[in-house]
């Protein structure tokens, strides 16, 4: 699994429990599933963030940030 196939995942959720026309145990079960896919997706980022980190830490600093769209 991704962060994209995560992330996908959860706005389907989120529509499903919008909807409103779900069964409590059905939205219920949704629910976790969700809060377990969020949880594995901020881990994904954490880790990431942490990776980043490193790379710019091993360039000895130097490193700079320029806009993509400029």
């Amino acid at each position: 699994m991704t962060i994209a196939d995560d992330l996908a995942r959860l706005e389907e959720i989120v529509r499903k429990l919008e909807a409103g026309d779900v069964e409590l145990d059905t939205a219920l079960a949704l629910f976790e599933e969700g809060v377990t896919r969020l949880r594995a997706a901020k881990e994904r980022l954490g880790t990431a963030e942490l990776k980043v980190q490193e790379v710019i830490e091993e360039a000895g600093g130097d490193f700079r940030l320029a806009d993509l769209d400029g």
